[in-house]
């Protein structure tokens, strides 16, 4: 067990690592955050910080020789750093772990390779790829970039092999992943911790809805049967098990047809998870410093239904939001990230409500993104 005084490593310094870092500093933990950004959110609340390349070896020797444990908040940190680390102290993912994720052929293949449900998908890595792919997954699909995609970026929709082509050559042939465009019943994702021990804490399953592939809304618990949010749970469970995981893990999954599918993981706290600060008794980022540190887990129940709103740089196109329209509700909750440039689809914040049922929830979550001018999605 890493006692509280201690200090810990976060390679990345983000709006996750800003609330990791928060939640370490609440526990009594000092934060060392590695991240070439001088302006990074994470490091404002930090003990220190090394602004540099997260390779760079003179920074990394420091991060070892300082840090009592090492963790991350974003898929693509690199894995090698995170293999180096783990020689010298401990590090949660594993980089190992986190390699899988962060490349999405790696990740896709390791589902359907422990017969957990995936939707339709091929790898296209060469031109000699591309009839095969069309072979096996059924147009319109989606193409993907196998690393460094997120929040819609790295996508493009295929109606056609001449599309797959032109995509293809466009992003001077990466390797990608052709997948088939399915049709949703919910989004819906499972955040869970699982300590070294093989101990699992799950969250509340949330709903999610995507507006031009970024989180615009989270709604927990999920509007899905029971029986389906036990299925859900318990696929997250295998599949954290079987990457023998240690951290704070998040699967998203889709309800097609009344079943359910796995898309991907994040080996990181996760954007559909921010409710659990105000709505569970114990956040996801709390979670993560306890996985990290060796503590008990944390109690992870929803103690009030919630609604979360991602608050995009959009909304700063005017000047500065008029925050009043949040905090005029009582069960709303403003979280800033500190970041000094809005642009559009740059996450900036969130917006958390938490109300007596789901339904009132929604319905001041739906007037706060009126009230900002936050755009109707339809």
């Amino acid at each position: 067990m890493i006692r509280p005084g201690a200090t810990l490593g976060l390679v990345g310094g983000g709006q996750l690592g800003r609330m990791f870092t928060v939640a370490a500093r609440t526990l009594g933990y000092r934060v060392t955050v590695l991240d070439p950004d001088p302006l990074s959110p994470a490091a404002e609340f930090a003990t220190g910080h090394l602004n540099t390349a997260y390779t760079h070896p003179v920074s990394l020797d420091e991060l070892a020789q300082k840090c009592a444990a090492i963790t991350t908040e974003f898929e693509n940190a690199p894995a090698e750093a995170l293999l180096t680390l783990a020689k010298r102290t401990v590090v949660r993912p594993s980089g190992n772990a986190v390699s899988i994720a962060q490349d999405r052929e790696r990740e896709k293949t390791f589902i359907a390779s422990q017969g957990l449900p995936v939707g339709p998908f091929a790898v296209v890595a060469n031109e000699s790829d591309i009839e095969p792919a069309l072979a096996n997954v059924r147009l319109p699909a989606i193409l993907k970039t196998a690393r460094f995609g997120y929040d819609g970026k790295g996508q493009a929709a295929i109606a056609s092999k001449a599309d797959l082509e032109r995509v293809f050559a466009d992003w001077k042939r990466v390797p990608c992943v052709l997948e088939e465009r399915l049709a949703l019943e919910r989004e819906i994702s499972v955040i869970l911790a699982r300590a070294a021990d093989g101990e699992v804490a799950v969250f509340p399953v949330a709903e999610n809805r995507h507006v031009h592939g970024i989180l615009d809304i989270t709604i927990a618990p999920a509007r899905i049967p029971e029986a389906l949010a036990a299925e859900a749970t318990a696929l997250a469970t295998r599949l954290a098990n079987a990457l023998d995981y240690v951290g704070v893990l998040a699967v998203e999954m889709f309800v097609v047809g009344g079943r359910l599918l796995v898309n991907e993981i994040a080996p990181r706290p996760h954007n559909s998870g921010h409710y659990t600060i105000d709505a569970c008794r114990t956040s996801q980022f709390e979670q993560q410093v306890r996985v990290l540190c060796g503590l008990p887990l944390g109690d992870p129940s929803l103690h009030t239904p919630a609604v979360m709103v991602n608050l995009l740089g959009d909304i700063w196109a005017g000047g500065e939001p008029r925050w009043e329209a949040v905090l005029q509700h009582a069960g709303a909750h403003l979280h800033l990230y500190g970041k000094r440039e809005a642009r559009p689809g740059r996450k900036m914040g969130h917006v958390t409500v938490c109300e007596p049922t789901l339904e009132r929830a929604l319905e001041v979550a739906m007037a706060i993104r009126r009230d900002l001018g936050i755009a109707e999605s339809g």
